[in-house]
């Protein structure tokens, strides 16, 4: 028996009396373990939380606000928790007996698997085509020799892996899934291994054996194939793969990563035992994969649907006696939200909760570690559950603070289903059910009431989308779903909730209504932290996309620092220490690793012997550069641009644009140095879009002259161009895929009319020779100086080369490799500079220390005095 603390933390038996007192108040809250089942206790904001542990007694969490106690419960108070009553206690074990008839209550279809099979057709075509080809990858045949260098003593290790994916490990499989009464699973996975090793035999018959590369035949192994050749794919890895993709959502996290693990090292024990290459190995996992998801999407699989009688069930084990569930809100793939009617007349809503909406990816840590706005993040959770129980913690601190929000009753969930939030039904309408008529200003005014008390608890809700603002039939404000709020949040995230509130409403009511109900109500100390936020990158996208015109951003931020009478914030330090430190060692690898493609020794040889003069020419190329992108500028505003202070942005800029990914930072500092002149956001923002665009019509166009002069002169050594008919359908491919995108509504949106706004506005300049002149000549100025800088790196260092065919090559690989997000396109500019320096027949280990000199002395080298001139500008109000 888990007992209270004493007055110096030491544990102390509890008494029947604590128990009791601790039963009567209700006082509870989310402490300790994950619990299972969390229900407050009717008309209390506390609950009472019941959790199984694996000995199968319940433990009942039992705290206040300011303390937790946990109670070790008895057979019999779990019951009364649990069921209420012997009934329940019945039903639930009628259930227990029946798990098979749960699971069939969840079996549905996710459409997100159309995505995974797509990819798992097109890298499965891609590796069959290149197959088809009789040569072996240099590349391919490295990490092959690399597989024969692991030591013997471990090929029975081996050899058990290969044995998972064949017959016996498809029998083994299946005879475990029975073996748990999981008669559905076994099936599945019976068949998915069939299919996977049908499919598999039916590839190898069509594309045909690989032949051993000679290479091989050097250092003969025991681990090469008979005459015929490797067999391509793998039928051992895809039928490891099929079943990991079937049995994935039946297991737990945990366990699926295992799964997948155990597919993986098949394909590797089949590289390794010689049974196949590296591209079969790899191309099975994905027909396996392909082939499991197949199976998941046309016999669906757990936790892809939750139906009314898996919701009943599940409110039913957690006490709530449910006596009727109706579905309120659907899509095509199953319903969303529910209506509750319980047998004590309560009136409950349930909600589904699907998906992790604070998944944290790889691919968002990286663009929330090079963003150049110190933005609050929301903090990862790991499972869905964990979700539902971080929404249901926010919304009792919030309801604790005064605001008003349906209360939490429960949170739980259905058997490999999803979890469930249970509130209480407030009837009303949502903000954007109403017309902009029926938005009165005292309604506006009560919507700023409840952001005001969050604020004031320190309670973040971020994402105050009018979806989420509920008004109930007497006209009172309700703010709902608080699944990215933080508690003890700090006064920054609180005035990103502002923000969001601002735009939201403007969205609904327009800005001069928006801005006069904030005034009324919040302080302008308040309203002045928010417009640091009011900026695209400070904002989410969900809330970002709630305005489609443009500018209107723009004018809601400048239109709300009038009304307060405060300044614009002026422009931030780009970069945190954190991403300073990051690219250091970034660059660093990248300026290590590339010389090895070429040998080491070579580089290092060629850079000793340099010529200094040359060297020199290489900085002032670069710094004339900078100069050009001033000219450029200048052109690209009707309003009249000082030249010389404009240089120096530009200098600035080359610290804050080469440093933040996709050149955000040279957006931000342009825009604040045309503010600062009196010129308004939206036009600002015009004229670095402006800029841009006129860069990249200029860089295409001499990329496409440029390749096909190159190609005409036989400058070009050792390229050829493939042809036949897998060309031709993939280019085909690509343009019916590029057809549908543009077509699309999203492609309406983000690529036509931006490009038909961009044509409008390059309309006026085409029309003032002298402004034509500025900016596309300083665009193409600032190109050639830029090539200029490689091709006098390849004078120092000897080379003889076509400065033409330099300029072509830096401009392609500039173009290119700035599409990776990453500043500055560290490593892919490099990387592609080296590609094309060889293709026009400079020596491997000259144009690595050509293109590293150059990125260094003309790209990166400008960094040091952009990060004084940028401190200069800034402490005098420039930017």
């Amino acid at each position: 028996m888990v007992g209270r603390r004493g007055a110096i933390g030491r544990r102390v038996p509890e008494t029947a009396a604590d128990r009791s007192l601790a039963k009567a108040r209700g006082a509870c809250s989310l402490v300790g373990s994950r619990p299972r089942f969390f229900r407050p206790s009717p008309g209390l904001s506390c609950a009472r939380t019941t959790t199984q542990r694996p000995s199968g007694r319940p433990v009942v969490l039992v705290a206040s606000w300011a303390d937790a106690v946990m109670v070790d419960a008895t057979h019999d108070e779990s019951e009364a928790a649990v069921g209420g009553n012997n009934e329940g206690s019945a039903h639930a074990k009628t259930d227990a007996a029946s798990g098979h008839r749960r699971i069939s209550l969840s079996i549905g279809r996710r459409p997100g698997d159309l995505i995974f099979l797509a990819i798992a057709g097109a890298v499965v075509t891609l590796c069959s085509l290149a197959a088809m080809n009789l040569a072996v990858n240099p590349v391919e045949l490295a990490i092959y020799q690399q597989f024969g260098k692991i030591p013997t003593a471990s090929i029975r290790v081996w050899r058990v892996l290969a044995g998972t994916g064949s017959w016996i490990g498809v029998a083994t499989a299946t005879a475990l899934a029975l073996y748990f009464k999981r008669v559905r699973l076994g099936v599945y996975l019976a068949t998915a291994g069939s299919l996977a090793w049908g499919l598999a035999q039916v590839m190898q018959r069509f594309i045909g054996d690989r032949p051993v590369p000679a290479e091989l035949f050097v250092n003969p192994t025991d681990r090469l194939p008979g005459a015929a050749g490797f067999d391509f794919p793998s039928s051992s890895a895809a039928v490891a793969a099929a079943m990991a993709a079937v049995a994935a959502p039946y297991l737990s996290v945990k366990y699926r990563n295992l799964v997948w693990a155990v597919a993986i090292l098949v394909g590797a024990a089949d590289v390794y035992l010689g049974g196949n290459l590296p591209l079969g190995a790899f191309a099975a996992v994905f027909l396996g994969w392909g082939v499991g998801t197949t199976l998941n999407l046309v016999l669906g699989a757990p936790g892809r649907r939750t139906s009314a009688e898996a919701v009943r069930h599940a409110l039913d084990v957690a006490g709530l006696k449910p006596i009727r569930v109706l579905p309120i809100e659907s899509n095509r793939w199953g319903p969303l939200q529910f209506t509750v009617d319980t047998s004590t007349g309560d009136r409950l809503r349930v909600e589904i909760v699907r998906r992790l909406h604070r998944r944290a990816g790889p691919w968002y840590r990286l663009r929330r570690l090079l963003a150049s706005l110190d933005v609050e993040d929301e903090p990862p959770l790991s499972t869905t559950y964990h979700e539902a129980e971080h929404e249901a913690f926010v919304t009792l601190c919030a309801d604790r603070a005064g605001l008003r929000t349906p209360s939490v009753v429960s949170v739980c969930e259905t058997e490999h289903g999803s979890p469930l939030l249970v509130r209480r039904q407030v009837e009303g309408r949502r903000l954007t059910k109403l017309d902009s008529a029926e938005i009165s200003e005292s309604l506006l005014d009560g919507i700023w009431r409840q952001v005001a008390i969050l604020s004031t608890a320190r309670i973040a809700h971020h994402d105050l989308r009018p979806k989420n603002i509920l008004i109930d039939t007497a006209g009172g404000v309700w703010l709902l779903n608080f699944t990215f709020g933080r508690v003890s949040a700090a006064p920054r995230r609180c005035a990103q909730d502002v923000a969001e509130a601002l735009v939201s409403l403007t969205a609904l009511v327009g800005v001069e209504r928006t801005v006069r109900s904030a005034r009324r109500t919040l302080s302008p100390d308040q309203l002045e932290e928010s417009l640091a936020y009011l900026q695209p990158l400070a904002l989410p996208r969900r809330i970002r996309t709630q305005i489609d015109r443009r500018y209107v951003l723009t004018d809601l931020r400048e239109t709300l620092a009038d009304a307060i009478d405060r300044p614009i914030p002026t422009f931030r330090f780009p970069l945190r220490p954190s991403t300073i430190i990051g690219l250091l060692l970034f660059g660093a690898a990248v300026y290590v690793l590339l010389p090895q493609l070429s040998g080491l020794h070579g580089v290092v040889g060629s850079l000793r012997g340099a010529h200094w003069g040359w060297l020199i020419a290489s900085v002032i190329t670069g710094l004339l550069a900078i100069l050009m992108s001033s000219v450029s500028i200048i052109g690209s505003s009707v309003s009249p641009l000082p030249f010389w202070r404009t240089t120096a942005v530009q200098l600035a800029a080359a610290f804050t644009g080469r440093t933040t990914p996709g050149g955000v930072g040279f957006f931000g500092v342009n825009i604040a140095f045309m503010e600062r002149l009196g010129i308004r956001r939206a036009h600002a923002v015009g004229v670095t879009l402006l800029n841009l665009a006129a860069t990249g019509a200029v860089s295409a166009l001499w990329c496409v002259i440029g390749v096909f002069a190159l190609g005409s002169s036989g400058v070009l050594r050792g390229v050829s161009i493939p042809h036949g008919w897998p060309v031709l359908a993939g280019a085909a491919g690509a343009l019916v895929i590029a057809g549908v995108v543009v077509g699309s509504p999203l492609g309406r949106r983000r690529l036509v009319r931006p490009s038909l706004a961009m044509a409008r506005d390059l309309l006026p300049v085409l029309r003032n020779p002298i402004r034509a002149i500025e900016l596309f000549g300083g665009a193409g100025a600032y190109l050639l100086f830029s090539g200029l800088g490689l091709a006098t790196s390849l004078a120092a260092f000897g080379a003889r080369v076509p400065v033409a065919a330099v300029l072509v090559v830096f401009v392609v690989a500039q173009s290119l490799g700035h599409l990776a997000p990453i500043p500055g396109g560290l490593g892919a500019v490099e990387s592609l500079m080296v590609a094309g320096l060889s293709a026009v027949g400079v020596a491997p280990a000259t144009s690595v220390a050509a293109v590293l000199t150059s990125r260094l002395l003309t790209y990166w080298l400008p960094v040091l005095p952009g990060i004084a001139t940028f401190r200069y500008l800034q402490h005098h109000g420039t930017i």
